[in-house]
């Protein structure tokens, strides 16, 4: 009985500890922590992305995705290759996320035989037709941005934490595609749940809603986004990602991340 009340104890302390320190994060510091948290040793995964008109009218794509930590976790390098329908087979997108450093990307298109790097002024540009631009196949550097706490909310049934993230200048505006985006982060895991986006004009513009996340590697208590779904509010056509296949693998191979290897279909 007396191990049993000291356990209570313990668990009550650690959790208040825990409580206090997140409660102690500063706004930059909670996205710091969202961004890391999706950041895993290895993945491998297949994926369907779903473009939806503002018709219902459906074109479907069935995409690899693999991804792999470098520099102690400060680079993650990432190939999205198409694999179907065939149209847009052997498409792929390869990124370099740099923690403190402007990201590069390299576009191959399979009907011209070559590859092309995408420069910064083509990040806020749609990504294959979706919703998606090339701008939120990675995370941006948190320098660019200057971050407010707005409050608390609530998301899937999930409480969070509400920040507005804004970009420091006019040329990081141009480059992202927007003026501000608020996010809606989980507390306790701190993973981002929603973001809404607003255009350079200041309108409502895109909202991204992620209703599905597992944890990939428990360990390390890493995650990802297994069903994500960007509705424009401009033009009501949607995207949707949803993970069919995902393996947590530390062991990926370096030559999925070579610009010889995207041109290798």
């Amino acid at each position: 009985m007396k191990k049993y009340a000291i356990g209570i104890i313990l668990f009550c302390v650690s959790n208040i500890v825990f409580s206090c320190s997140q409660d102690d994060l500063s706004a930059k510091e909670i996205v710091d922590r969202a961004f890391k948290a999706t950041r895993a040793a290895g993945v491998e995964a297949i994926s369907t992305l779903t473009i939806i008109d503002s018709k219902g009218r459906e074109r479907i794509r069935e995409i690899a995705i693999v991804s792999k930590l470098y520099d102690d976790g400060e680079t993650e390098k990432r190939l999205i290759r198409f694999l179907a329908p065939a149209d847009v087979r052997g498409t792929g997108l390869l990124t370099f996320d740099y923690e403190n450093d402007d990201d590069d990307m390299w576009l191959f298109m399979p009907a011209l035989r070559k590859t092309r790097r995408i420069v910064s002024n083509e990040k806020a540009k749609n990504f294959m037709g979706s919703e998606f631009s090339y701008a939120d196949m990675t995370p941006p550097n948190l320098d660019d941005f200057t971050y407010t706490l707005l409050g608390d909310s609530e998301t899937e049934g999930i409480e969070c934490w509400e920040i507005a993230i804004t970009p420091v200048d006019d040329d990081v505006a141009d480059e992202n595609g927007f003026s501000k985006r608020i996010v809606h982060i989980a507390k306790g895991i701190s993973v981002i749940r929603k973001a809404v986006y607003y255009d350079l004009d200041g309108e409502l513009h895109k909202e991204l809603n992620v209703k599905e996340i597992e944890e990939i590697d428990p360990q390390n208590h890493k995650y990802r986004f297994m069903n994500m779904v960007m509705t424009n509010k401009q033009n009501d056509r949607r995207s949707v990602m949803k993970v069919n296949e995902i393996q947590f693998n530390p062991n990926v191979k370096d030559d999925f991340f070579t610009t010889r290897y995207l041109e290798r279909f």
